[in-house]
């Protein structure tokens, strides 16, 4: 799925190639892909006709585009294959086009969503009234994300070291910290030389705010390169992929030397997926007694 890098990337591609716009009409070819949109495809198109598209935001892996005026964001999610593509109006229709939203100007390009699996999506929702950002209201548990300047490195840190849970489970709990998915956390903690499993509130400061600094670097420079793909579901607006996974560290990296130590990586199933880490660099300390 994509991280946080990958759906800022999309970010600064609608709101270069969108924001600003006037819809002229929107099409929906697969009513799932707006299954989130409570009164149907038809609504979910008529909300958007004639509406002009405000300035792009993200939280986390979430986009939205606030409609001026309306008091709701049209919100989109990527799932695990979702795609939005600036395209020609006469391009060719992908394979698995799902929504596409022509404009009323003279550009000549259109927006569509393209998603194989049909785990993302789109909708129109209210927005938070509160949110200078106009975020919708579902993203309310949504916390902010370590690239965002709102987010609280204080707050953050107090509350991971509180927890008595795995220090991975933590940096993927949305709730928390957002944005940061399973690449870019055993990215995190290879760089932090922390093991997965490590209780988070045996951490000390030093080591949290090492793992969040981490975390930030790693994500700002696979940002920098526009993203990790692996395949050709991961592009920007342009259907350009990105060129991070050339220099990973620890994800997909199963018997390759460490980087560090040159020690073999090794990889662990974790709640239905894997972490990669260094056996020597990552070690598990021995913990007291039972907790």
């Amino acid at each position: 799925m994509p991280e946080l890098p990958e759906v800022e990337v999309v970010r600064r591609g609608l709101d270069r190639w969108v924001s600003g716009r006037t819809v002229r009409s929107v099409t929906v070819y697969h009513p799932r892909s707006v299954r989130r949109h409570a009164a149907g495809p038809d609504d979910f198109a008529a909300q958007l006709a004639g509406r002009t598209l405000g300035a792009a935001q993200r939280r986390g892996k979430y986009l939205w585009l606030p409609i001026p005026g309306t008091g709701s964001s049209l919100i989109g999610h990527l799932g695990m294959s979702g795609q939005l593509l600036v395209q020609p109006e006469d391009a060719p229709a992908e394979t698995h086009l799902r929504v596409r939203i022509r404009f009323a100007d003279d550009a000549g390009t259109e927006l569509r969503f393209v998603d194989q699996r049909t785990f993302g999506g789109l909708a129109v929702e209210d927005a938070d009234p509160s949110d200078p950002e106009s975020a919708p209201l579902s993203l309310g548990h949504i916390a902010r994300d370590p690239l965002d300047s709102r987010f609280d490195d204080t707050a953050f840190l107090a509350a991971l070291r509180r927890r008595g849970s795995g220090v991975k489970r933590n940096l993927l709990d949305q709730t928390l910290i957002s944005g940061v998915g399973n690449i870019y956390a055993d990215e995190a903690l290879w760089r932090s030389k922390l093991h997965f499993e490590r209780p988070a509130d045996t951490l000390t400061r030093a080591q949290a705010a090492l793992l969040l600094a981490s975390a930030r670097d790693v994500m700002s420079a696979a940002l920098a390169v526009g993203g990790t793909s692996f395949d050709s579901l991961y592009v920007n607006v342009n259907g350009e992929s990105g060129y991070f996974s050339r220099t990973l560290d620890a994800y997909g990296r199963e018997g390759e030397p460490c980087n560090r130590c040159a020690t073999p990586m090794r990889r662990a199933p974790w709640m239905n997926r894997s972490s990669y880490y260094c056996p020597r660099c990552q070690r598990l300390p021995r913990l007291p007694g039972p907790r």
